[in-house]
């Protein structure tokens, strides 16, 4: 929802300010429409739904997967797309990726995102309304900045989302940002009194390597990002967790393995192995290459999970998000 409008809105109506909150309460537990805003007058709600839409995004399409996942395309006001998804776990977890910008301004070569055209950076209430989507459908309780964009490069409208995030029963502990290693973002990130958890996308375990495959490199080589994750550990006390997508041939030898043990402080880090999802541009590797490359890993006491793989059928997993429905 648009607080600003909201807020204008009410005030215009002569309405005392705690209605604001009220509205916003209302939202929180998931509610479709101002008809089950009970506290709030009739009259109010009439207007409100005619003056106030209750996200600021619309629905263009849905998909469901097999496992439960569930992948949202909405537009923008001026109709830029925007990708976000549902994950469903067995544990009971009910955790939302969402979107930071509609596309993305760096060029992964492996992500689906990295090659639509950037749109722009999402306002804070653009960042709630996706997490409110499904909050509609189901109470949610984690969050991860991982849809598409740099969430580091718009992280004024990211920590604003964040702020607000517990309203819906998702803690900042239990709330992810992934960054591709944008350095003054980061930064920004390790000042912040919130406990999220910072997630780097890393990929490759040498500058050469990595530089291929993420252009962001030329500008922030990998020494400058793991000073960035140490400074992040020195204010936050927190372990940073590395995200490390397996392409076949491509970063999965065990001498990728064994580099990338050498790079990573145990204390500091903590591995997570994620298959690919193709996209076009490479394969994934195969389950046996990647146990071995935990293996090594582990060898080297570096801890590392493998990802599970959520609503691969529908392009909703790790890299597969690009709106092409609306492209």
């Amino acid at each position: 929802m648009d607080r600003e409008l909201l807020a204008t809105t009410l005030a215009d109506a002569g309405e005392p300010s705690y209605r604001a909150g009220q509205v916003w309460e209302w939202l929180t537990r998931g509610v479709g429409s101002y008809e089950e805003m009970t506290n709030l007058p009739g009259t109010l709600r009439d207007r409100l739904e005619v003056a106030v839409p209750l996200s600021t995004l619309s629905v263009q399409a849905e998909a469901k997967s097999d496992d439960g996942t569930v992948k949202t395309l909405f537009h923008t006001a001026e109709g830029r797309p925007i990708e976000a998804v549902l994950m469903r776990y067995k544990d009971g977890r009910h955790s939302v990726c969402v979107s930071s910008q509609s596309g993305c301004p760096l060029t992964c070569s492996f992500c689906a995102t990295g090659q639509m055209k950037f749109g722009r950076n999402l306002s804070a209430d653009e960042i709630l309304d996706q997490a409110l989507h499904f909050r509609r459908l189901e109470a949610i309780d984690h969050v991860v900045f991982m849809g598409m964009g740099e969430p580091t490069m718009n992280l004024d409208a990211v920590l604003a989302a964040c702020e607000r995030l517990p309203d819906l029963g998702v803690t900042n502990r239990r709330t992810a940002i992934s960054t591709v290693g944008w350095v003054p973002g980061m930064d920004r990130l390790a000042e912040c009194e919130m406990p999220v958890s910072l997630a780097l996308s890393l990929h490759a375990p040498n500058d050469e390597l990595r530089s291929r495959l993420m252009p962001v490199n030329d500008r922030y080589p990998l020494a400058r990002v793991l000073a960035a994750c140490d400074r992040y550990r020195a204010k936050r006390r927190r372990k940073v967790f590395v995200e490390y997508v397996m392409l076949a041939e491509v970063n999965d030898l065990p001498e990728h393995a064994r580099q990338l043990a050498a790079l990573l402080d145990p204390r500091v880090y903590k591995v997570n192995l994620i298959p690919y999802n193709p996209t076009g541009a490479f394969d994934g590797s195969s389950p046996e290459r990647i146990e071995r490359f935990r293996a090594i890993l582990a060898e080297h006491r570096l801890t590392a999970t493998v990802r599970l793989t959520r609503g691969r059928d529908i392009d909703a997993a790790c890299g597969q998000l690009a709106a092409t429905a609306a492209a």
